[in-house]
């Protein structure tokens, strides 16, 4: 897999989507365990097709920067890069930004390729 994949998803904020639904806070912005699925999301799109039949890769570490409060009906989006690719480890860089471009959060995203069947039998 070569470095320099990307893939953007974009989310409008939701009640659900809030730190009051996630129990990760009490007011109604964009909870970051929220963010993190969506950078995460973001790193699995980015390598869609690339994988040998019978694998999928599972999240190993995340180091995130959440700096910029996103309220229920704004629109955030984020894009993930693959930086590096050693072998069955996986590294990206995750920008999310709101619809005029202020960065709203940074993040690294390490992912391992397992083979699916047996990870599943463990």
């Amino acid at each position: 897999m070569q470095p320099g994949l990307t893939a953007e998803i974009a989310l409008v904020v939701g009640d659900a989507d809030t730190a009051i639904a996630f129990g990760s806070g009490d007011v109604p912005v964009l909870a970051t365990p929220r963010l993190i699925a969506l950078c995460e999301e973001a790193t699995v799109a980015a390598i869609a097709g690339q994988l040998p039949d019978g694998t999928t890769t599972v999240g190993t570490r995340v180091e995130a920067d959440h700096t910029r409060a996103s309220f229920a009906g704004d629109s955030v989006t984020a894009r993930a890069t693959l930086v590096d690719a050693d072998g069955r480890r996986l590294q990206f860089t995750v920008t999310v930004g709101d619809r005029e471009g202020t960065p709203v959060a940074v993040a690294r995203i390490w992912r391992v390729v397992v083979e699916r069947d047996r990870f599943l039998s463990r």
